[in-house]
Formats: C-alpha cells, sequence, structure tokens
C-alpha cells in the first residue's frame, strides 16, 4: 500500500508541476480534414449530377450533398424532381473555374456552365454561368448550394417548384403547396388568355408562352441577375433565362410578385398580355428598337380590346401634361425607369403614340412599322413608308393627342 501512495504521491506532482509553468499546458486536439479547392473532383460531382438529372434519379443526385446536409440534399432532389416536370433538354454542367477563396467552413465556389431546355417549349438551349459551391472536407467534391452571386440563378435549379402547362402555356412557380398550386392556376389562365389577344394583331404567333414566378423579389433579382432595387416597380420582365439577347434563344416571362400580386384582375391580365407580345416579337434580342416603340406597340397589343375611358388607361400621362406642359420628345430608355417614379407615364405616352400611328394608316401598317424598325430600319424611313410622316410630324401629332387628352 505504500508503494502505492508513493506513486499516487508522484504522478499528482507532476501534474501540478506542469500546469504551474509559465506556458500553460494545453491538452491536443484531435485531427480535422480541412477544407480544400479540389476542380477534379468537382468536375467528377458535376458530371454525377448531370447524369442523375439525364436519368431522372433523385437518390443519385441526393447523394452528391454532404452527408448531414439535409437542405443540400432537398435542393439536389429538388432539381431532378423539377428536370421531370419540365422534360429538361439538353442538360450539361461543364466546371470553368474558382469564384473566390475557401470559405471559414471549408466550402469553396465555382463558375459552372450550365446548358438546359425547357422540353416542347424552347426552340433551343440555355446557357449561363452559375455559382456551384461545394464542399471538399473528406473524400470527393459535395455540392452545398446551387446559384446566387453575381451570375443568374435558373428558377428550376434554386429549389422545389411547382409546374402547371398545356400544349401553349407553361408556367413554372417557385414551391410547392395549396397557394402556390393556386397561383400557378391563375398564371396559366392568364397566359392562356393573353395567346388569342396577341394573335390578333399578330396572327402568326402560335406561342408557346411560358412564365417564370419566383417566390420573392429576392429570387426574382437572381433570376435575372440584377441588383436589389432595379426591377423595383416592374410587374413582369420578358427575357432570355440564360440573359443572353441572342436571336433564337427561348424567350420566359418572369413575374415579379411583389408588384405583379397587388395588381387588380384586369389589370393583371393587361400585364401578362403586354409580356406575351414582347415573347410575340422576340423583343428580348430587339437591340436597335427605340423603347418608345417596344413598350409602347406591347401596350398597343394588350389594350386593343380593353374598354376602359382614356381618363383610367391615361390618367399618368395626363396628370404629368397638365403639371409639367407637353413633352418636347418621344418617351426614351431613361423615362421607363421604374426608380424614376414616373415610369408609368412614359408607358402611357409610348402607348398614345402607337394609337396614333395605327389610327393614321391602320393597324397593319403599325405591325409593318415596327416589323420594319425591328429589322434595322431607321424610324424617319419606316415612317415615311407606312404612314408618310417624319419623326417630327410624328411628334407633332402625338403632342396634340396628348394635349386634347389633358385639356
Amino acid at each position: 500500500m505504500a508503494g502505492f501512495s508513493l506513486l499516487v504521491l508522484i504522478a499528482a506532482g507532476l501534474v501540478i508541476w506542469s500546469v504551474s509553468e509559465s506556458d500553460p499546458y494545453v491538452a491536443p486536439r484531435p485531427e480535422q480534414s480541412a477544407g480544400r479547392i479540389s476542380p477534379a473532383e468537382a468536375t467528377s460531382t458535376l458530371r454525377l449530377l448531370t447524369e442523375a438529372v439525364e436519368g431522372r434519379d433523385a437518390s443519385a443526385s441526393a447523394q452528391l450533398a454532404p452527408a448531414d446536409d439535409t437542405v443540400s440534399r432537398d435542393l439536389l432532389t429538388s432539381v431532378v424532381a423539377n428536370a421531370d416536370l419540365l422534360d429538361i433538354e439538353d442538360f450539361a454542367l461543364r466546371y470553368i473555374d474558382v469564384s473566390g477563396a475557401i470559405g471559414a467552413d471549408g466550402t469553396w465556389t465555382a463558375a459552372v456552365d450550365a446548358t438546359w431546355a425547357f422540353g416542347g417549349y424552347d426552340p433551343g438551349p440555355s446557357r449561363a454561368e452559375v455559382l456551384v459551391r461545394f464542399s471538399s472536407v473528406g473524400g470527393g467534391a459535395s455540392i452545398v448550394d446551387i446559384g446566387g452571386g453575381d451570375r443568374v440563378t435558373p428558377l428550376w435549379l434554386a429549389g422545389p417548384a411547382t409546374v402547371r402547362q398545356t400544349s401553349d402555356v407553361l408556367v413554372l412557380a417557385e414551391g410547392t403547396g395549396a397557394a402556390v398550386e393556386r397561383s400557378a392556376a391563375r398564371y396559366l389562365a392568364q397566359g392562356r388568355a393573353a395567346i388569342p389577344v396577341v394573335r390578333r394583331v399578330l396572327p402568326q404567333w402560335r406561342g408557346p408562352l411560358v412564365l417564370e414566378v419566383p417566390a420573392s423579389e429576392q429570387q426574382f433579382d437572381r433570376s435575372l441577375d440584377a441588383e436589389p432595387g432595379d426591377y423595383s416597380g416592374i410587374a413582369a420582365v420578358t427575357a432570355n433565362p440564360d440573359l443572353s439577347s441572342v436571336p433564337g434563344a427561348p424567350v420566359h416571362v418572369f413575374i415579379n410578385p411583389a408588384q405583379f400580386d397587388d395588381l387588380r384582375a384586369q389589370g393583371a391580365q393587361i400585364v401578362i398580355t403586354h409580356e406575351a407580345a414582347h415573347v410575340a416579337t422576340d423583343a428580348a434580342s430587339t437591340r436597335s428598337m427605340p423603347q418608345w416603340l417596344l413598350e409602347g406597340f406591347a401596350d398597343y397589343v394588350a389594350l386593343r380590346d380593353v374598354t376602359l375611358p382614356d381618363s383610367r388607361t391615361s390618367a399618368q400621362v395626363i396628370e404629368q401634361v397638365r403639371a409639367d406642359g407637353l413633352p418636347d420628345a418621344l418617351p426614351g430608355l431613361p423615362d421607363f425607369d421604374a426608380t424614376t417614379g414616373h415610369a408609368g407615364a412614359a408607358y402611357e405616352a409610348a402607348w398614345i403614340v402607337c394609337r396614333v400611328l395605327a389610327e393614321r394608316a391602320g393597324e397593319r401598317e403599325l405591325v409593318r412599322f415596327y416589323e420594319s424598325v425591328k429589322d434595322g430600319t431607321p424610324v424617319d424611313a419606316a415612317l415615311k413608308a407606312s404612314f408618310s410622316w417624319s419623326e417630327q410630324q410624328l411628334v407633332r401629332a402625338w403632342r396634340t393627342r396628348l394635349s386634347d387628352l389633358a385639356a
């Protein structure tokens, strides 16, 4: 027993001595796997996700998320579910390069070239750079998130979604559940109602019409790679899903729920029909068109058969003329900036220009004029060919109409 006591005392003395020195004792931490950037592993993971999407294999996509990350797993399974609902074609993911440094949590982000098409609705594939966040802790590269940052975030890659469709209209709405189902059904009905209205002016157009409906203004901005506030006050935008502005690329209508959901039923329908007119004329790829003709023509189509008095349909421009006098020139691009607070008056003023032209020589000449300018004919030359007017004469006739309305 005495020997045992001596050993205990010696051991206790060693512990006391070690913690009383000037350098404190620190127990060693267990080794941890540090995060790392691995382009080769990321490339392999992207290939596996491509195969999972092409094979509509949700279980395979789930295995590409970090082991205990249910959020990432749900995201990846939703990508496959959305691909099935949308009949995604021509899908491909190609690793490009690292974007930024490795994070404190061991994750890192890469720019990835994504290609996809909505089967039966898109005339060809969209192609855009998206950001994919990886975790390379341990073996392989797991996918943590898709989208965000300073790149476009395709809605179908952003999480669970609801799809409603007919042969001529497709609605892709972010989220699931009864409320989203009801909203998607409403958008589908509005899209279907828009097509025959557009065809009364543009009979050669048969659709289809694709409506993408983010759940929030933040996701709306992400879908269009826009800065917060860029589309404040705008209910919907027609654009290429990859923002390419390439002629012949898919053209979709993106709805801003923060603005659109505040509209009354008739106003909401007019917005959808206005955007459908943009789709029908491939406005997303139009670069030389004056803004007053681009927007005024779409409003002409949308409002052609609406039975409302001018005091309502032109209320904002009438108020502006009464307050500031007649404008000197047709509305230009800055006038349509929603952040100015006067964009509504600009849209109304542009619509009135197109009404004046249609009354001058008929609707067919208005369409011919629009198409001629879209094809690159200078406005003055196209005006003379269709209406025997110069732009100066058009401005005078338009100012006279505004004066009559404001009287």
